[in-house]
C-alpha cells in the first residue's frame, strides 16, 4: 500500500524548448538508494550521451506512504541527483514537483500546457526561502576561510582572524551577513537582518553537495566552485555567489559592466547535432520562414529557418560537422 511517484531524467534543456544535450558525463551521482528511492539508470560517470540514442538518463521512482510523502522524497532525491557535463530536464521536473496544483492532484493531460502555455523559464522555478541558498553560501566560506586561516604561514604574534562579518553577493543583489560558531551545540549560526538561522552539517571541504540541516529542516544543496565563488543548486533553482568582505563589496559596486557580445546577425545552434544540410550560399538574399539548414540529433531533423529578411554574409559550418550548442552556422550583413 501507498503511493509511488516516478520521474524521467533526460539530457534535454528545459530552458531551450526541451531540445536534446549531448556530451560526456562528467559527474554523475544519483542520490543514494533506499526503501524509498529506486534509481534505474543505464547510464555511467565518463559515459557519453550520444545523438544517435534516445535522451534518457535514468527512471527516478520514490515512495511514501501517502502522496505528499512520494512527492517529498522526489523532491530530495532530484536535489540529489547530480550530473554535470550536460544539460538535463530536473530544473522542470523540480518545478513540477513544487507546483500546488500538482501535488493537490488536481491535473489533467493539459496540466503542462496549462502551467507552462509560453514554455519553461528560470521564473517558473519554485523559491521555498531564497534565504536558503545564501545560507548555505555563508556556510560554505565560512569553513574554507577557517581552512585557509589553518593553514596559511603565519608570523606567529600575529595570527590571522577570520572575519564574522560579510557581504553574499548575487548579481546586482548584495546581502549583508553575520556568521559564528556555536562552541554549545556545534552549529553555525548565520544571521541575516532581524532572522537568524541554525546550520548543522558534517560537509568536508571538497564534497560536491552539502546535506545538512537549517533550522531543523534537511537541505540538500549541489556544489560547484565559480572562480572565486560558488554556483548552488537546489529545487531545480542554480545561482552564483561571491561572498565578501564589506568594503570589497563596496568596490564592487563601483566596477564597470561588460556588456555581452551583439550576436544578433548569427544563426546559432540551438542543439548539439550533425549539420546534414546547408540550404543557403553567402551573398544570397533569404526571406522569413525560409530554410536556412538542417540540423540532425537523437534521430530527428531540425529545420532551422530565418525570422527575418537579410543577406548571408558567411557560412561558418560546413555540411557534416558536428555542431555543440551556439556554435555559429550562419552570419549575416548587418542593417545599416
Amino acid at each position: 500500500t501507498g503511493w509511488a511517484m516516478e520521474t524521467r531524467v533526460y539530457a534535454e534543456d528545459p530552458f531551450r524548448e526541451f531540445l536534446p544535450s549531448t556530451g560526456r558525463l562528467v559527474r554523475y551521482q544519483p542520490p543514494e538508494e533506499s526503501d524509498t528511492v529506486r534509481v534505474d539508470t543505464g547510464v555511467f560517470e565518463g559515459g557519453e550521451i550520444s545523438m544517435f540514442y534516445d535522451p534518457m538518463v535514468a527512471k527516478l521512482i520514490t515512495y511514501g506512504e501517502n502522496r505528499d510523502q512520494a512527492i517529498g522524497e522526489m523532491r530530495r532525491a532530484l536535489d540529489a541527483y547530480y550530473i554535470r557535463g550536460i544539460s538535463h530536464n530536473i530544473p522542470f521536473l523540480a518545478a513540477v514537483m513544487a507546483n500546488k496544483r500538482f501535488q493537490d492532484g488536481n491535473i489533467t493531460t493539459n496540466f503542462i500546457a496549462e502551467e507552462y502555455p509560453d514554455g519553461f523559464s528560470a521564473d517558473d522555478l519554485p523559491n521555498d526561502d531564497p534565504s536558503t541558498l545564501i545560507v548555505v553560501a555563508a556556510y560554505l566560506n565560512q569553513r574554507l576561510a577557517e581552512r585557509n586561516a589553518g593553514i596559511t604561514g603565519q608570523v606567529s604574534d600575529h595570527p590571522l582572524e577570520v572575519a564574522e562579518s560579510w557581504v553574499a553577493v548575487c548579481g546586482d543583489e548584495y546581502t549583508p551577513f553575520d556568521i559564528e560558531f556555536d562552541g554549545v551545540n556545534g552549529d553555525y549560526i548565520v544571521a541575516i537582518g532581524d532572522r537568524s538561522y541554525g546550520v548543522v552539517s558534517d560537509w568536508k571541504i571538497g564534497d560536491p553537495m552539502f546535506v545538512g540541516e537549517i533550522d531543523g529542516a534537511p537541505v540538500c544543496v549541489q556544489i560547484d566552485l565559480e572562480g572565486v565563488g560558488y554556483r548552488l543548486s537546489a529545487n531545480g533553482i542554480q545561482r552564483s555567489f561571491k561572498v565578501m568582505l564589506p568594503r570589497v563589496a563596496e568596490l564592487q559596486k563601483l566596477m564597470p559592466f561588460k556588456a555581452p557580445p551583439d550576436m544578433s546577425n548569427f544563426l546559432l545552434s540551438p542543439m548539439p547535432g550533425l549539420l546534414v544540410k546547408v540550404s543557403v550560399e553567402e551573398g544570397q538574399t533569404v526571406q522569413p520562414g525560409e530554410e536556412l539548414c538542417i540540423l540532425e540529433a537523437m534521430k530527428m531533423e531540425n529545420v532551422l529557418k530565418c525570422e527575418s529578411k537579410g543577406v548571408v554574409k558567411k557560412i561558418h559550418a560546413e555540411q557534416g560537422a558536428n555542431l555543440s550548442v551556439d556554435a555559429i552556422i550562419i552570419e549575416f550583413e548587418k542593417d545599416e
